[in-house]
């Protein structure tokens, strides 16, 4: 080490020391060592008392060159990975769930083995009990595998903290990951070619230095923020992810080592060779599925009282049933999500057909097709339906006494990889089931899966009857809409019927009348064309053909005053100035003929029934009058223009229901005035249509 380096490392580690010692005394005046003592506070104060210690003893090492401070030096390095480890640990075990307690275990197992081992190393080269170089080697696998162990330790840290408690925590993992992963590099380059780079070595104590302030903005952010830390079945995953990933890495770089020491001149090449290849083999690892469903299995089984934190498998069984909304799309999400809970990679969807007494394939996933239908009344549905039990096919194979008088059919015997069946029960109907494929870890199905499938299949069912429901109201819906759309129809052929009724009634007698003739023969022209248009209509919807277009209302108003005339009644006309407004002539005649016909049905011979238009604020403005029968303020409230409500005998209610909905349509507004025994005012007002009938533009006047 030249003096440029040595004065460069003698300034980080003093700056470690100094850095550290601010943090001890900051510590100390928060009161982390004074009574009631509360171990993690007490192991932070340790682990950064024992961190000021090393970076003070190498200092002087370095600049008195004695060796037995080196050895403190390394004695204090590993006190402070003890005092991180023992924090760690304690923040991990406050307000635990008691399920975590044997993953806890492992985890202090593996930090007390790590810190042993690498003291007992550290006393072994200090007493000269073995080769040097052989143990120096041993010494540097063993100090690589405890930032291997704090990494392991923080990740599970920052991963359990509540969300609104990461705010506090995340300085302190960011400071602390910035150490232990400098100190990861440091010893695994150094495992790597047998020495500790100089110039990663003479930095190390100023990277520590940079952390401390990341862990006093964590102290002092809040009081309690050493609380309220628990473990889950998530991270625990992860942890274990991490750790067999480390100690996978460590192993290979063993390996690595004696690969290139043991192999010559092909050494170094044949250490690369085994780099790459343990770095492919730990990609496929990762991605492999199967891989992490027996690692999931294995956590489930061997470090928890119960295998499902149910708080998660809800939120993402419910999560994974609300993706999609077509009911294809949905038994596909039921497969998946009932296929998630056990690592199962595929599965099928069968369902009640609608009319019929027999269960079909609705959905797959990973699965074969199946076409044959499974009966109601068969051996397998029944079980389901009566005992609500999850069958399992591995079971029932080894003892069908189990399953009493069940008798599974040929298909599902022949199914490759059916594994189990899940009913999916609405109350006490069983609308289907779901078949789940072998999951791709061995699995013990033991009560707790049947209580979670059981459970979780009632949702999914009840998921699935809101789709069917769904689909079936859609469907009355549109027959609701035919329907409805039929008696529009219906209703204008009434009238056309009454039409041609009249003229038949009126040919007995002027048969003979030219006029009259002529006159039939418009008639029933008019009414064909009725009839056509009306067809159109039925045929392709309520809306009338064509696009609506500037209407004299005049017009409209002479045809209609007209048509009554015929009929023996009189229809007062007030037209103050030509309006027109924008719509479908024929259905704004209906619908002011409806308007007016109702006015004559309900005034006697000797009342007045009127109809008026002008121009009212921009608008054109519709008024049919009568001095007849009037109506209550309820019946116009809740009846009047509501489908199907009427007061006539022969009636169908439909006229002002249509009259109101296409007023509405054309952006228009329709009031009623009314008062029992002293007649009714009905007024409409509609978008006003100007039409220019002569040009603004002049000739250009020449001189």
């Amino acid at each position: 080490m030249d003096f440029d380096n040595l004065v460069l490392t003698g300034w980080s580690y003093g700056l470690a020391g100094l850095a550290y010692a601010v943090l001890t005394v900051a510590l100390l005046r928060r009161g982390y060592g004074t009574a009631p003592r509360e171990p993690a506070r007490l192991s932070m104060l340790v682990a950064a008392g024992a961190s000021m210690v090393w970076g003070v003893l190498l200092l002087a090492f370095l600049y008195l060159a004695y060796p037995g401070l080196l050895v403190l030096a390394s004695v204090a390095d590993i006190a402070r990975y003890a005092g991180w480890f023992v924090f760690l640990l304690v923040l991990l075990q406050q307000n635990r769930p008691d399920s975590g307690s044997l993953y806890l275990v492992w985890l202090k197992r593996a930090a007390v083995v790590s810190v042993v081992c690498a003291a007992g190393t550290q006393l072994a080269a200090l007493l000269g009990l073995a080769n040097p170089n052989d143990l120096r080697k041993i010494v540097l696998f063993v100090t690589m595998a405890l930032p291997v162990i704090a990494m392991v330790l923080l990740e599970q840290l920052f991963r359990n903290v509540p969300q609104d408690a990461r705010w506090n925590i995340k300085p302190l993992a960011l400071g602390l990951a910035c150490g232990f992963l400098f100190d990861l590099y440091l010893y695994s380059e150094a495992v790597l070619f047998s020495a500790i780079d100089a110039d990663a070595f003479s930095i190390r104590g100023a990277v520590h230095a940079m952390v401390v302030p990341f862990l006093l903005l964590s102290t002092s952010r809040q009081s309690n923020w050493l609380s309220n830390i628990q473990i889950s079945r998530k991270a625990a995953f992860h942890s274990a992810t991490l750790m067999i990933a480390g100690f996978y890495l460590v192993f290979v770089s063993a390996v690595g080592y004696y690969v290139r020491y043991f192999g010559g001149e092909w050494g170094r090449a044949l250490q690369l060779g085994l780099g790459v290849l343990a770095l492919v083999v730990l990609m496929v690892l990762a991605v492999s599925g199967s891989m992490r469903a027996r690692l999931r299995v294995f956590l489930g089984k061997h470090f928890f009282r119960y295998r499902y934190d149910y708080r998660e498998e809800w939120l993402r069984f419910t999560q994974t049933l609300s993706a999609q909304n077509s009911p294809q799309d949905m038994g596909n999400q039921v497969i998946r999500g009932l296929a998630d809970m056990l690592e199962s990679p595929g599965g099928s969807l069968w369902l009640k057909t609608r009319g019929e007494n027999v269960y079909r394939q609705n959905a797959r996933w990973n699965a074969p097709a199946c076409t044959v239908p499974e009966g109601e009344d068969s051996s397998l549905c029944d079980f389901l339906q009566t005992s609500g039990w999850v069958v399992n096919l591995e079971e029932y194979r080894s003892f069908p006494r189990r399953y009493g008088r069940l008798v599974l059919p040929t298909w599902l015997q022949e199914t490759p990889q059916a594994w189990l069946v899940v009913p999916l029960h609405v109350g006490d109907n069983m609308i289907g089931f779901v078949i789940l494929s072998s999951a791709r870890a061995p699995m013990d199905v033991n009560w707790e899966v049947n209580d979670l499938l059981k459970t979780a299949g009632r949702q999914a069912a009840s998921f699935l009857a809101q789709m069917q429901a769904t689909e079936a109201l859609l469907e009355v819906r549109k027959f609701d809409a035919f329907n409805r759309m039929s008696a529009f129809v219906v209703h204008d052929l009434k009238n056309v019927v009454t039409q041609l009724s009249l003229m038949m009634k009126n040919a007995r007698r002027l048969a003979d009348n030219p006029e009259f003739r002529e006159d039939m023969l418009m008639t029933v022209d008019n009414a064909l064309d009725r009839m056509r248009q009306l067809m159109l209509q039925l045929r392709e919807g309520a809306t009338p053909p064509g696009t609506a277009f500037g209407v004299e209302l005049e017009a409209i108003a002479r045809r209609i005053a007209a048509s009554a005339r015929e009929r023996g009644r009189e229809l007062e006309l007030d037209i103050a100035t030509p309006v027109e407004t924008r719509g479908h002539a024929d259905r704004l005649e209906r619908i002011i003929g409806h308007m007016v016909q109702n006015a004559f049905d309900a005034t006697p011979t000797q009342g007045r029934v009127w109809l008026k238009l002008e121009r009212s604020s921009g608008q054109a403005l519709i008024e049919v009058g009568d001095t007849g029968h009037g109506m209550s303020e309820e019946f116009i409230r809740e009846r009047l223009f509501k489908p199907f409500q009427t007061t006539k005998q022969a009636g169908m209610g439909i006229g002002a229901y249509e009259s109101y909905q296409y007023v509405q349509e054309l952006g228009g507004k329709i009031t009623v005035e009314s008062q029992v025994n002293q007649g009714t005012i009905v007024t409409v007002l509609l978008p006003l249509f100007e039409s220019q009938r002569h040009s603004d533009l002049q000739p250009l006047e020449t001189p």
